[in-house]
């Protein structure tokens, strides 16, 4: 896994070992930044569920600001540092080693986002939990980008994502993006 562009571009990531995380491919990770590219310029990004970190470095080295990443596992969170001193945007980026749902109170009251990513475990419904959590809303600017990975069985629905507004899905051959926007 690389960094496909910016200025940490051709760059190499380390992923953990084992089947705990998925790391976004970077065919599907060029495709999903390119379509979200002129939203990144000069601000906040929070990537949850962060597994090597991937998408937020890719973020911070398009231009984000800043960029937060949540992630539980412990060998996950260290990769996740080592890859951004390795890319040199340690200083952009905080990371949280907890549970999703606790990280969103913790960063509730402080400065908001402009685009959130997710990837959960896939089939456990973590995604539609986050939609729902009032930290979560709370969380980010008016009419914030949020970017959902999951399976293709995952169906969202507006009436079970209050706040958000479901902005269009992008199917790849084992997953799919679904842009959502806070509103």
């Amino acid at each position: 896994m690389r960094v496909i562009a910016g200025k940490a571009k051709r760059l190499q990531l380390k992923t953990p070992k084992g089947l705990d995380t998925r790391p976004t491919t970077d065919r599907i990770k060029e495709t999903l930044f390119n379509m979200i590219q002129d939203e990144l310029y000069g601000i906040r990004f929070l990537d949850l569920f962060a597994g090597s970190g991937g998408i937020g470095i890719e973020a911070l080295s398009r231009g984000a600001k800043e960029a937060v990443f949540v992630e539980q596992n412990r060998e996950a969170c260290s990769i996740i540092r080592e890859n951004l001193a390795f890319t040199h945007l340690a200083e952009q980026a905080e990371v949280l080693g907890q549970n999703v749902l606790t990280a969103l109170g913790r960063l509730r009251g402080g400065e908001e986002f402009e685009v959130a990513f997710m990837d959960p475990p896939y089939k456990k419904g973590l995604e539609l939990q986050v939609l729902q959590s009032a930290d979560f809303y709370s969380i980010l600017v008016d009419k914030a980008l949020v970017i959902v990975e999951a399976d293709l069985d995952t169906s969202l629905k507006e009436d079970e994502t209050p706040g958000f507004r479901i902005l269009k899905e992008k199917l790849y051959k084992t997953n799919k993006h679904i842009f959502l926007e806070k509103v």
